[in-house]
């Protein structure tokens, strides 16, 4: 059995596709695709606005292998092209090592940010409601978290803490140089538009209109920050008072056309507007772009701010990954003992089936013993058996250890005749 892991991220796809992708992922269905695929034994699919991975347990790696990509290609609507340039393929100790550096935000488009954690678990969730999940996958998440658990708190990964949402603000910051007389649009309800909101009371912004499709919840997110919530049918009109727009919804098409920006700038010509989309498919028509006075920033755009943002965590970086390769060691030493799980058990099973055999042969001469007594002789039986079997057995986990175990579980099956039905 092995561990592969394939996906593509914000680092090998441009947002376009992971764009087609995330819409793709709203499919519930998803996950019972991976799964019927004949050599994927366990699986689970995390998909985020930054990236899209499966990650299974195979009997048949390049069969297995190839029919994950295939469904990769066919529920992204991908060319063979994109999917050659974007895809990403991790096997065994390197799948491992991707998956604890995700769930520890070593990965993350923000290093430290807290959010990936939450969504690898709610992966995870998914995948056991959904029966899709084992016991290799059970033990490697939950080391997973394990792992996640350690960075966060052995390291200053996560100080001072920032997200996507810091990086917009901190890039609108670089635009208008003093954020205290501007009045911001955050469009969506969703933790993105929390964290920005959070971020701009503490920049000196007093000014934020809350819109959201859901007017409940444009007035839930008013009321926790002190806003202006408003449905949107009243969008055109607010974008005509606002500085800033902040946008991050799940809608699937474009929520702010070049139109509605042309007629919030036409009273005001020497006014600049700045606009940043970090939603996943875009809010924003990206032709914004080219109408005068105004910046647009897309949730690629960010990556510079988030840079000198982790020039100061590169050292705290170093040490996580020293757990990780901590941790890579105890997991793959606990893996490489499933091999020899099964000659384990069958090996105890025989032995106890001697013992059993035995007993019943020697039931005319302790007819005559008390129970006790005859309990007692089960006993050292299976003491004296378990001894001899001791060192033989450990000796086999050793072995699992270095990955050479071969040779003595086949010499251990045909001395012990385990392969005949045992």
């Amino acid at each position: 059995m092995s561990i592969i892991l394939i996906g593509m991220n914000h680092k090998t796809a441009p947002l376009n596709i992971r764009e087609r992708l995330s819409i793709s992922c709203e499919d519930n269905d998803a996950l019972k695709v991976i799964k019927s695929i004949s050599q994927v034994r366990e699986a689970m699919y995390i998909a985020t606005c930054n990236r899209v991975e499966v990650l299974a347990s195979v009997e048949d790696v390049e069969k297995g292998l190839e029919k994950l990509k295939t469904f990769i290609f066919s529920h992204g609507n991908l060319s063979r092209g994109e999917m050659k340039e974007c895809l990403y393929v991790y096997r065994d100790v390197d799948a491992v090592r991707h998956l604890f550096r995700v769930a520890s935000s070593l990965d993350s488009l923000v290093m430290g940010e807290p959010q990936i954690l939450g969504q690898v678990k709610d992966a995870y969730r998914h995948s056991v409601e959904q029966k899709a999940s084992g016991i290799i996958l059970n033990k490697l998440l939950h080391r997973t978290f394990h792992v996640a658990k350690r960075i966060r708190t052995e390291t200053g990964i996560a100080n001072n803490a920032v997200s996507v949402s810091f990086a917009a603000v901190g890039l609108a910051k670089k635009i208008f140089g003093n954020l205290r007389d501007k009045t911001v649009l955050l469009i969506g309800a969703g933790e993105m538009s929390e964290l920005a909101a959070r971020h701009l009371l503490n920049n000196g912004v007093n000014r934020i209109i809350f819109a959201n499709r859901t007017y409940e919840n444009a007035v839930r997110l008013a009321n926790d920050f002190h806003g202006v919530p408003v449905g949107f049918d009243l969008l055109e009109d607010k974008l005509k008072e606002v500085d800033i727009v902040i946008s991050s919804t799940g809608a699937p098409g474009y929520i702010v056309s070049e139109e509605m920006i042309v007629k919030a700038l036409h009273r005001h010509k020497n006014r600049l507007m700045f606009i940043i989309d970090i939603a996943v498919p875009r809010d924003v028509d990206p032709a914004v772009e080219e109408i005068d006075n105004v910046y647009l920033y897309n949730i690629d755009n960010l990556q510079e701010i988030v840079d000198e943002n982790l020039r100061s965590r590169i050292e705290e970086a170093e040490k996580a990954e020293a757990i990780i390769s901590e941790e890579i060691i105890s997991f793959t030493n606990w893996l490489n003992t499933l091999e020899v799980v099964p000659t384990i058990v069958s090996l105890k099973r025989k032995s106890e089936k001697v013992i059993e055999r035995e007993l019943e042969k020697s039931l005319s001469w302790m007819r005559n013993l008390t129970e006790g007594e005859r309990e007692k002789i089960r006993i050292l039986a299976s003491s004296i058996v378990n001894k001899i079997l001791h060192d033989p057995i450990t000796s086999l986990k050793e072995e699992s250890q270095n990955s050479g175990a071969d040779p003595y579980l086949a010499a251990v099956i045909r001395l012990f005749r385990l392969e005949k039905g045992e």
